[in-house]
């Protein structure tokens, strides 16, 4: 099931009797944990009926008998295992397990507390794993048994292309627009951090009026993102070779090295220089064609069109070589003495010349 289903699922009092949230993405499986904790039971029944167990500290046979139990002065009982992924047995569970799986499959295999538990689940129970940060191997035995029985969910990352459109729909949910430059200005600042971009929208939301569209001034003043430096201007400074702009940006950073880590700003414009690398290779260079291949709004091509005209394809090579060597700087290679802000201002002057 995906994670919009779910949740409409939940808010009409359609349960399962088996959530297992897995993935890279802790965002989603916290989303739809913190809406069973909150919202399936009232505050007098969460006395009786509600428990929450962490991973480290319980077994799946603890789990499941946990899971068993009837609910009192109510019709359901909840269980929320949160980190998950360091209940031990769990961890055990690797990919050649399904092999051997496989291999076993026509003689009788002891099942664990766990997937006996998942075949013939109480119905009066809501028992949900929050297993963060890997998957189940989806080809071994208790996984296929969740898939049938209950609910897997695998909780994906979001790609840096999406995280706009992320930004947009979130803020639709707070009643605000969201400009394009202000999405991106965001998004360059939070990163695939989607927790915290709903928190900023949701300081937003409380400043900005309802269904007024959010500026880049907004962002500045309430969220306390420049709107002038930037990873995002830099980008564009660059693009455009205006040399003081890139510059002066460059010794913001490098005055402000805690909210402007060199090494974001080099994972920032590695991507950038990809992308305008790419460009020069497509045949085509339409705008929606280019949009396409580079994964970017339309509102940006004339970006990338500048940044290609001011860099020939040798010269975005070199670039990227400078970036990976800086990169390298940034962690401590061959580098003794030089600070961040240093590094980035030699960096800014072998891009633009």
């Amino acid at each position: 099931m995906k994670f919009e289903e779910i949740i409409k699922d939940l808010k009409n009092k359609i349960y399962k009797p088996v959530y297992f949230l897995m993935g890279e993405e802790p965002y989603y499986i916290d989303k739809i944990s913190d809406y069973v904790e909150k919202n399936i039971l009232n505050d007098a029944e969460k006395e009786f009926n509600q428990t929450v167990l962490y991973g480290q500290d319980v077994t799946l046979v603890q789990i499941a008998a946990e899971a068993k139990r009837f609910p009192m002065m109510g019709d359901k009982v909840v269980v929320i295992i949160k980190e998950a992924q360091n209940i031990k047995e769990l961890s055990k569970i690797k990919a050649e397990d399904a092999e051997e799986e496989k291999k076993e499959e026509k003689k009788e295999k002891v099942k664990s507390a766990l997937e006996a538990y998942v075949e013939n689940p109480l119905t009066s129970t809501i028992l949900v794993f929050c297993y963060k940060y890997k998957t189940l191997d989806k080809r071994t035995s208790l996984a296929k048994i969740i898939a049938k029985k209950a609910v897997l969910f695998d909780s994906k990352p979001i790609y840096e292309n999406e995280l706009p459109g992320f930004i947009t729909k979130i803020a639709e949910q707070h009643k605000l627009k969201m400009g394009v430059r202000a999405s991106f200005l965001m998004a360059e600042y939070s990163g695939n951090d989607l927790s915290k971009i709903e928190n900023s929208i949701e300081k937003l939301s409380i400043n900005v009026k309802e269904g007024t569209e959010v500026t880049e001034d907004d962002i500045q003043k309430y969220i306390g993102i420049s709107k002038e430096y930037n990873v995002f201007e830099l980008q564009k400074a660059l693009a455009e070779k205006n040399i003081l702009k890139a510059n002066r940006i460059a010794n913001y950073f490098g005055a402000n090295e805690k909210d402007n880590p060199l090494i974001m700003t080099i994972a920032s414009l590695f991507n950038y220089y990809n992308k305008v690398l790419t460009y020069h290779v497509l045949k085509d260079k339409s705008r929606s064609f280019v949009a396409s291949a580079l994964k970017i709004n339309p509102f940006f091509v004339s970006d990338y069109e500048k940044a290609a005209k001011n860099y020939s394809p040798g010269k975005t090579v070199r670039i990227i070589s400078d970036l990976r060597e800086y990169d390298l700087k940034s962690k401590g290679f061959d580098n003794a003495s030089a600070t961040q802000g240093e590094l980035l201002r030699e960096l800014v002057f072998k891009i633009l010349h």
